[in-house]
């Protein structure tokens, strides 16, 4: 049974939701080995807040609250800016130098009133500099102690200047996201790591949530909840089934039982027996591989759906100890949800009958229900650095570094990395190319990161940073077979402009979705910020007039090589691997025609156009020479 264990943890590496199971069991399993800095870190928790009239971070109220809170940080910044807290550990009954400028900085951010910056009480740490400092505490995701120590100065010497660039950033932000929100919502707040859920106005519940590395970043999206699913099955993406599964069966089908996975001819298609497959030649497109509900199933009790061009959801998940993290950045897209249960007890609102008892019992029984929702909730799955509360300002960390970038809607692009449009984001996935595959390729393309070499760790082994995820988008669980599309992705013109970063950002028109997934009118950022956070106009360069071409839309032009081994395209999530083999593509061509003479293989062992025509003309150049 352990072994079993250890091999169902191994699979549970969800395209979408990289669950990371590490340890020897599951309730010791460790947390996954990335790197965050401790500005990331937050302190916050699952609870039922109802009746505490809490209001939520995102409401239709919230830029008009921003917009106040801006123009006093601007009035900040015009005389002087925040005063310095001295290095220190302030505590109540504290006095000296350090506490005056303690007491200022809290009072000109609007947490403690002007009586304490006067008289006896400017040099005192009191009751009511301890209350400012845990609310300061809270709006910074710290621990709240009411006590000064290292982390919490951190943030108090964070100058306004660098606040002021933080809140215009999400002002654009807020203005989309509050748009026909209703009276009841959800927001999942990707830097916050937490999910609220809202009605009339006030918060009802907030959980912990897990959402996307640094490296597989969550997508922004809104629109509308659509249905839920209990005890749901985990369809394998093509990409693990061509990467991973297929030459995991060339030695053996013991793997599927132990998996408690079953193979079918197709999406929807009838079942077959694994063993009477030759895995070798076999076409991963042909075939349907689907996680049963139960033990070590990646979506655990439940998963809630949404209409979205990225392919994501909300789901439960076996690794709950991971929720008491203070970095949970641990997915590949999708979010999982701390207390799913109580979640959706909120989500249906007593839809047919359905309550938190006959949640808990399909949770036991393993029981398949799927429930399409009647009335939905909105959905905003947010990217918020910034948000008010009240007269006040909650920050977290820029961990996509996406501030400053005009990002607002759509898909990051993982930290580090631009789009080949020069942007940090894409507004559109892109399609995926899935092909036959063979002995000699087996180890292929998975649909993030780069091909596998013979005898790399595998998607059954023991999950690294960085190592190979993707999102389960290629298929849904109402049993409906989808159609092949036809068209082969290639390259042509984007209708985004190049984005350069620093002082001078262009101006840029970006196509979004709408709250059904639908294209919308453009919207065009207002220009940027200088470095005393004050609103420059957008300069126009020859950069921002230049249309590069893009791998995100497809054309009519075939594309040969996949003809040729049968793939075919399937919408699906952004396809890192189609984005990075084009850069290195690019890089090879650049570095043949820099050096005609050093002809080097490229991406994939090819060599670039240029170093083919060169290797020609060799022997005819020599003969000339003599």
């Amino acid at each position: 049974m352990r072994s079993v264990l250890l091999k169902l943890r191994e699979i549970s590496l969800s395209a979408c939701v990289g669950v990371a199971i590490l340890g020897a069991g599951w309730a010791n399993a460790a947390t996954p080995p990335i790197q965050l800095p401790a500005v990331a870190k937050v302190d916050t928790k699952t609870e039922v807040v109802a009746g505490k009239n809490l209001r939520p971070m995102l409401s239709v109220d919230s830029v008009v609250q921003m917009q106040a809170v801006a123009e006093r940080y601007r009035n900040i910044l015009a005389n002087g800016g925040f005063p310095k807290v001295p290095k220190g550990n302030y505590k109540k009954g504290s006095d000296g130098k350090g506490v005056v400028a303690l007491n200022m900085r809290l009072h000109l951010d609007g947490y403690v009133r002007v009586e304490a910056t006067q008289g006896e009480y400017a040099s005192v740490f009191t009751s009511a500099t301890e209350d400012g400092v845990r609310r300061f505490q809270r709006n910074m995701g710290l621990v709240v102690t009411g006590k000064v120590d290292q982390t919490t100065l951190y943030h108090l010497n964070i100058p306004a200047s660098e606040r002021l660039r933080t809140i215009e950033a999400n002002i654009p932000r807020i203005e989309e996201y509050t748009k026909e929100l209703g009276d009841r919502y959800l927001v999942v707040n990707i830097p916050g790591q937490q999910i609220e859920t809202v009605t009339n106005g006030r918060v009802y519940s907030r959980h912990n949530a897990i959402v996307g590395r640094p490296a597989r970043p969550s997508p922004v999206v809104i629109t509308a909840l659509s249905d839920i699913n209990f005890n749901p099955y985990w369809n394998a993406p093509v990409s693990i089934v061509e990467a991973d599964i297929m030459p995991k069966l060339r030695s053996g089908t013991q793997i599927l039982e132990d998996m408690n996975i079953r193979v079918f001819k197709g999406f929807g298609g009838p079942e077959v027996d694994p063993g009477s497959v030759n895995w070798r030649s076999a076409v991963p497109d042909d075939y349907h591989f689907r996680q049963e509900p139960g033990e070590g199933n990646a979506m655990a009790t439940a998963k809630i759906n949404f209409r979205s061009p990225f392919g994501i959801y909300l789901h439960d998940t076996p690794e709950k100890q991971l929720f008491a993290s203070s970095t949970r950045f641990y997915s590949s897209g999708c979010v999982r949800v701390d207390d799913m249960s109580g979640l959706i007890n909120w989500v249906v609102n007593g839809q047919e009958g359905i309550d938190e008892n006959q949640i808990a019992s399909l949770a036991e029984t393993l029981e398949r229900k799927d429930v399409k929702l009647e009335t939905p909730p909105q959905l905003r799955v947010v990217y918020l650095t910034a948000w008010p509360v009240g007269s006040t300002v909650a920050f977290r960390h820029d961990i996509y570094e996406l501030d400053g970038t005009g990002f607002v809607l759509g898909q990051p692009m993982p930290v580090g990395e631009i789009s080949p449009d020069g942007q940090r984001y894409v507004l559109k996935p892109l399609p995926r190319l899935v092909s036959n595959i063979e002995e000699g390729n087996s180890s292929g393309f998975t649909l993030f990161g780069k091909k596998r070499p013979p005898g790399s760790k595998s998607f059954f082994n023991l999950p690294k940073e960085g190592d190979d995820e993707t999102a389960d988008a290629e298929e849904k669980s109402d049993g409906k077979k989808k159609p092949a599309q036809k068209t082969a992705a290639v390259e042509t013109k984007p209708a985004v402009k190049k984005l350069t970063f620093g002082s001078k950002r262009k101006t840029q028109t970006a196509t979004l979705f709408d709250i059904n997934g639908n294209l919308i009118n453009p919207i065009e950022p207002k220009g940027t910020f200088d470095s005393d956070g004050k609103r420059k106009k957008p300069v126009a360069s020859k950069e921002a007039k230049a249309k590069p071409k893009s791998i995100f839309l497809t054309s009519k032009k075939p594309v040969k090589t996949a003809a040729k081994k049968g793939g075919k395209e399937t919408l699906g999530v952004f396809d890192w691997d189609a984005y990075r083999a084009k850069q290195a593509k690019e890089a090879a061509r650049k570095s043949a025609k820099a050096d005609g003479k050093k002809c080097k293989p490229g991406f994939g062992g090819k060599l670039a156009a240029g170093c083919k025509v060169a290797a020609k003309k060799a022997p005819k150049d020599k003969k000339k020479k003599s």
